[in-house]
């Protein structure tokens, strides 16, 4: 197998909070002013990508990892988690607040839902002024507080309400009360999964007049009633891979590059780039691509070196 730098078609989703950044910012092609999310790599179910470049164009990432696991997803990944691609990358647009929600653990995902839960990374690559975000409560809560300000509208008195900025990073735990605001660009990387438990959505309607389902009882013990702390202070060391998130699920570098960088890598993890800044190139096997602003590649397990240049902010992510 010919292994190569992968890029995907975005998987696009229009949502009711969603607006047109993904595409004035970057550069998707997105024709709906209510598009919310650009879906750069995934293996959900009905939502599998499909590689866009090269010659492997119009494989699927599920096909990929059937036919060559080791090769695709690492000889560490594949015996972790089987043909499973465990991690889901995203790039978010909130025009509006996004409602306020919670993603269940490992355990009840599984149980409920024959799924992984939902630990998630957010990475800001664009705020608007006074933009804020939601994660968790002000102080230790309980089911029954929450209950009580739910039904009485005052679930916002008892939340965590946080002002943002550009490269500010935040880990969020299965468990954990939140909610994107409204006026946010974000890179999203998480556990394969799209179960949502969604608490409250701000009493909105869709364009026919209807409301989302809300899931009260599901939420009630997938919910971590205690403070957290969830921002991330890193390092920008140039030409250095530099610890964001380091959990059980995913590691996640801030990897700035000016200049030329070679990598070498194990065979154990597929590595991916999402570039949140500037343009790079990737040079393997005496080929060379070129990458902008909003492009997300995944580097296969066996493509084990490799060099990156140019002038780029990157998030460097991979399984350890």
């Amino acid at each position: 197998m010919n292994l190569y730098p992968l890029q995907f078609e975005p998987i696009l989703k229009e949502r009711i909070w969603g607006g047109e950044k993904l595409k004035t910012f970057l550069n998707k092609p997105i024709t709906s002013s209510i598009t919310g999310e650009s879906w750069e790599l995934s293996a959900v179910k009905g939502d599998v990508s499909v590689v866009a470049n090269g010659e492997l164009k119009g494989k699927s990432l599920t096909d990929l990892i059937e036919a060559n696991p080791n090769e695709i997803l690492g000889t560490a990944v594949y015996t972790r988690f089987g043909k499973d691609f465990p991690l889901l990358f995203k790039y978010l647009d909130a025009n509006q607040d996004l409602s306020i929600q919670v993603h269940p653990n490992d355990a009840l995902a599984q149980e409920r839902h024959n799924s992984f839960g939902k630990t998630e990374m957010w990475y800001i690559m664009q705020a608007d002024d006074n933009a804020r975000i939601i994660v968790g409560f002000k102080e230790d809560s309980n089911a029954k507080e929450y209950v009580e300000n739910l039904e009485n509208k005052t679930l916002l008195s008892i939340l965590d309400t946080v002002e943002v900025k550009k490269g500010d990073v935040f880990f969020l735990e299965t468990g954990t009360v939140h909610a994107i605001g409204a006026g946010l660009v974000v890179a999203e990387i998480q556990q394969t999964s799209d179960i949502t438990y969604r608490l409250y959505d701000f009493d909105r309607v869709d364009a026919s007049g209807n409301t989302r389902e809300l899931h009260i009882d599901l939420a009630l013990d997938a919910i971590n009633y205690n403070k957290v702390d969830t921002y991330k202070t890193y390092s920008n060391t140039v030409n250095e891979s530099n610890t964001v998130v380091d959990c059980k699920y995913f590691t996640t570098n801030s990897l700035p590059v000016d200049g030329t960088i070679t990598v070498a890598k194990t065979g154990e993890t597929f590595t991916v780039y999402m570039c949140i800044e500037g343009t790079f190139e990737i040079k393997s096997n005496g080929q060379k691509n070129s990458y902008k602003k909003g492009d997300t590649v995944l580097i296969p397990a066996g493509l084990k070196s490799y060099e990156l240049s140019g002038k780029a902010s990157l998030l460097e992510i991979y399984i350890s």
